[in-house]
């Protein structure tokens, strides 16, 4: 039976995936040869990452070489953007990061995180996360894959610093689990139940990555840093993807519930500027003064989520 979470952090947690839907989105790229140019990525590789988009029902093959997003392609698009936005704050990217425009009112910059039931605006502090005995296990059971191994990906953004907390499933859980509460290093271990030595390294390369920080008071106990919570959103739309990508499969025993309506969180966009609820096809990037100066044909794209 397919976890539906484990599945999407296993398809979308990969640096060339995101490189390739990005490359899809921003630029319209449609044919291995664009991708390619654009990634760099050996041929073997790209078409592996290819066929996985296609088995998963992100892309499909159109005529002749050509693929296009589906349905269920066009629903990363807010994954994306909080990736996007996650980079643009707490990178050495963000000079080379295209803007966010809602084109509506012509805001630029960042969207915020909201409730689409109540249409509270919402961050880790108004939610708390749900799970089910077994989950963690289903989740981290199965295929691994290490947060640092990938290609390089062109002159564009490389989407390394995000890997170290959703490139594989055991780092997706510990910062799963440090956005639920999660501080002390046996309670990591006892949701877990992995090793200590395997815990040890991935709490280590959360903190090298400034997402987790040790408490200075001696102790194993290991805190969000503020670079840690500003993942909070690409952790919801993950979630609100997996369930949209697999409607048939079990239940996966991992929600988000938004504290103030109660209901288990639909999350949504919402444009700082105008308050609209932002769509797909309400917002598009353009490039800031420093990805005017990025190679032809990657972040210099204007275009829309269309």
């Amino acid at each position: 039976m397919t976890n539906s979470v484990a599945a999407t952090f296993d398809l979308l947690g990969d640096r060339l995936t995101l490189t390739i839907l990005r490359h899809a989105f921003v630029d319209h790229a449609r044919r291995f040869t664009q991708w390619a140019e654009r990634t760099g990525a050996p041929p073997a590789v790209l078409t592996a990452r290819l066929a996985a988009l296609v088995d998963s029902g992100v892309l499909e093959r159109a005529d002749g070489p050509e693929y296009r997003l589906t349905e269920r392609g066009l629903g990363t698009w807010e994954i994306l953007v909080c990736v996007w936005s996650w980079q643009r704050e707490w990178t050495a990217e963000w000079a080379v990061l295209p803007e966010f425009l809602h084109t509506g009112c012509g805001h630029r910059g960042p969207p915020v995180l909201m409730c689409r039931g109540c249409g509270r605006d919402v961050t880790t502090h108004d939610t708390e996360v749900e799970l089910d005995p077994d989950a963690l296990w289903q989740l981290t059971s199965g295929r691994r894959r290490s947060g640092r191994t990938g290609v390089p990906a062109g002159g564009d953004a490389r989407f390394d610093e995000i890997m170290e907390a959703i490139g594989d499933r055991w780092s997706a859980a510990v910062t799963g689990l440090a956005l639920a509460g999660v501080r002390r290093f046996s309670d990591f271990r006892a949701a877990l139940d992995m090793s200590p030595t395997t815990l040890t390294e991935r709490l280590t390369r959360l903190v090298e990555a400034g997402v987790l920080e040790r408490s200075g008071d001696g102790s194993r106990d290991y805190r969000l840093t503020p670079r840690g919570r500003a993942l909070f959103g690409v952790f919801a739309f993950l979630l609100a993807w997996s369930a949209h990508a697999h409607p048939d499969a079990p239940e996966p025993g991992l929600r988000i519930r938004h504290k103030e309506c109660g209901a288990v969180l639909v999350p949504a966009l919402r444009c700082r500027g105008c308050d609209a609820v932002l769509g797909r096809r309400d917002v598009r990037f353009e490039p800031s003064g420093g990805a005017r100066k990025a190679a032809p044909g990657g972040l210099s794209a204007l275009d829309s989520f269309h």
